[in-house]
């Protein structure tokens, strides 16, 4: 398994940036402050390899962080040295070496990803609550004349005597959004080291402000 470079950061919200050839090109600035090692597994120990990594981290005084994070997660940012974060993810690899490199309580900053062009961004899309299947699923609608039967249903679902009911799966109207999404292959455009900032090229899932989990790209290698 390849071990991937990831960090946790927020959405801040789009803008656009010009190329060396004047075309426009619309981004999203994401804000990863610096984020830290908080466990270092291993196949001897936990049966796998993997860094874990912390990120987001609790404002306030001590005393306010300590309230609003578990005691559990208290002691293990503590044994790690950290401080106390909101997030964790881990990274795991099958290659043992790559895990060496690493120790508890590093401090990684948004210069893991200096040479690497492409990364994949992993977010909660907004939720848009209930809707029916003309927003949801794209249905054009009946008629819009008078006398119609329907005009935003879904239509017939069912069927004659074979088999005589409605088969499983179908479009139905349901919960829209609010739900995990990864977008893969997103250029990197421009980061900003002294203020924490990575500019990828097009848009992300979430609201502003939402926390997403910045990967090294599953399909494109480290440097195209």
């Amino acid at each position: 398994m390849r071990f991937l470079k990831k960090l946790i950061g927020k959405k801040c919200g789009m803008t656009q940036l010009f190329d060396e050839n004047g075309h426009l090109i619309p981004c999203t600035v994401l804000l990863v402050e610096p984020n830290q090692v908080a466990q270092i597994k291993t196949s001897e120990v936990d049966g796998y390899n993997a860094i874990q990594i912390a990120g987001v981290s609790v404002s306030g005084s001590q005393k306010a962080q300590e309230q609003k994070v578990r005691k559990p997660l208290c002691g293990h940012f503590k044994k790690a040295n950290a401080k106390l974060y909101r997030h964790l993810v881990e990274s795991p690899t099958s290659d043992a070496a790559a895990v060496q490199e690493y120790q508890a309580g590093q401090t990684l900053t948004v210069d893991l990803f200096n040479n690497i062009t492409f990364i994949d961004v992993i977010g909660t899309t907004k939720g848009k609550g209930y809707q029916g299947l003309m927003k949801l699923k794209g249905f054009a609608g009946g008629p819009a004349s008078h006398g119609s039967g329907f005009h935003r249903h879904a239509g017939s679902t069912g069927m004659r005597s074979t088999p005589g009911r409605s088969l499983p799966n179908s479009p139905r109207p349901s919960q829209m959004g609010n739900r995990r999404q990864t977008v893969q292959n997103v250029k990197i455009v421009a980061i900003h080291s002294e203020k924490n900032l990575i500019v990828v090229k097009g848009q992300v899932p979430g609201h502003i402000g939402a926390t997403v989990i910045i990967q090294e790209a599953v399909k494109k290698p480290a440097a195209v």
